[in-house]
């Protein structure tokens, strides 16, 4: 597959660490892109960073590492401050972060950590916009792609609380795409379950029942995701805004809630 130009712009992914956000930072890099990658641990981040430049030495001098928690005003200003110091632009976003601490009945949820939940799902995405927003975006145009969820498109049954976000981010991306038009795109993804670690509670003892569900009888990578995402963030989307787009190997069309 012929990859997205990405040539002479800057990324910032965030929650970049692993799967999903990995994944795009690679996609991105590929596609001729320079790219900052945030996630709140230091040293993951940086063996994340080690295992791109490992993959293609030429990427080394445009990957940018900067630790932080999304949920924190000032990490989320030294990301994107830092971004433009070093690559001296920040075309593309991609808000990935994303936690879900909470599971099962929601009249037993700890509304703490509800409340962390829509902070660092909902609130971070907006509070990274309005930074992008104001340090280039606004002047000079841009791509937003906020990472949503099957579970903000249908109900769950187990993860209401994190559905429940990603149902507000879906709701975000279409008001910041009126608003930001039209120097500025905002999109989302709604994947099903990917075979990541943050995922793994979903799958990991029964993958091949899960799977069966699918009307491609596999469950997702980083890959399938990472993919949309740069097709989406790339000048090929030019007159896509508003929009979330499945990526769910045809799960939402059977009407199973898995």
């Amino acid at each position: 597959m012929t990859a997205q130009d990405f040539t002479g712009k800057a990324a910032l992914v965030t929650g970049a660490s692993r799967g999903i956000g990995l994944g795009i930072a690679r996609e991105l890099l590929v596609g001729g892109g320079s790219v900052t990658i945030t996630a709140r641990k230091p040293e993951p981040l940086q063996a994340a960073a080690d295992e791109l430049a490992a993959e293609n030495p030429d990427w080394k001098d445009r990957i940018l590492t900067v630790p932080g928690n999304a949920g924190k005003d000032e990490d989320r200003q030294q990301a994107v401050s830092e971004t433009i110091a070093r690559f001296g632009s920040l075309d593309v976003l991609v808000n990935n972060t994303g936690i879900n601490p909470v599971f099962g009945f929601l009249m037993e949820a700890d509304l703490d950590a509800v409340r962390k939940i829509f902070d660092v799902n909902v609130v971070a995405a907006l509070g990274f916009t309005q930074l992008a927003f104001k340090a280039w975006m606004g002047e000079h145009g841009g791509a937003v792609v906020n990472i949503a969820s099957t579970g903000g498109i249908r109900s769950t049954g187990v993860i209401g609380a994190y559905g429940a976000s990603k149902a507000a981010l879906i709701r975000l991306t279409e008001e910041l795409a009126w608003q930001l038009g039209p120097k500025i795109r905002v999109n989302a993804v709604a994947p099903a379950v990917i075979k990541t670690k943050f995922a793994e509670a979903l799958y990991s003892t029964r993958e091949e029942e899960s799977a069966a569900l699918y009307p491609m009888k596999r469950l997702g990578s980083p890959v399938d995701v990472a993919r949309l995402v740069a097709f989406l963030a790339s000048d090929n989307a030019s007159w896509i805004t508003g929009e979330t787009v499945r990526v769910d190997g045809g799960l939402l069309a059977t009407g199973s809630l898995a």
